[in-house]
């Protein structure tokens, strides 16, 4: 790429496919990232290896056993063995992939990162609008629930009534046999 060329755009919807919840963050893998910007994973990890110190752990934090298996039963990723990752990926949140554009000091890493914190600030921003949604939902469970429990008791009170045997009741009034 030439200097007069701009990068071009990356669809919104490739990069929003690209953002995982783990730990309980919103987070990007090392090697989306490298593809990303245009390097291999390992020239990625190399240069925030040399600045480590810029990376604090609620920045960035290498993913667990468990936490890549089930990552991986989710994601399509490449086969294990050869060919396939040799160390457990770095995830990124929101201000690592910031930290990554001072980095990372090429003109694609600075457009990728423009894109990716416009679509991080615009999930946080749809979740906040919508954490009234969340509380709605959770009072609406809630009378479900009361009200399973009142039908519960209705038919509990039905069935009772049911098995009492009532004993018929002397006719009142005037009866045929009374003549």
């Amino acid at each position: 790429m030439t200097a007069k060329q701009a990068p071009s755009i990356i669809p919104e919807n490739i990069l929003v496919n690209k953002i995982y919840e783990i730990r309980g963050c919103k987070v990007m893998l090392d090697s989306d990232l490298a593809e990303l910007y245009g390097v291999e994973t390992r020239i990625l990890n190399q240069a925030i290896k040399r600045n480590i110190e810029r990376f604090p752990e609620d920045f960035m934090f290498q993913l667990s056993k468990e936490e890549w298996n089930s990552l991986i039963s989710q994601i399509v990723t490449s086969k294990k063995g050869r060919g396939g990752i040799r160390k457990l990926p770095f995830a990124f949140t929101e201000h690592g992939v910031l930290m990554l554009s001072s980095v990372l000091n090429s003109q694609q890493a600075i457009q990728v990162n423009i894109q990716i914190v416009k679509i991080f600030t615009r999930l946080r921003q749809w979740l906040t609008e919508n954490g009234e949604l969340k509380y709605e939902i959770e009072d609406i469970k809630r009378k479900l629930n009361n009200q399973d429990k009142n039908i519960e008791l209705v038919f509990s009170y039905l069935d009772q009534l049911m098995e009492k045997k009532i004993e018929p009741r002397k006719q009142i009034g005037y009866k045929p046999d009374d003549l």
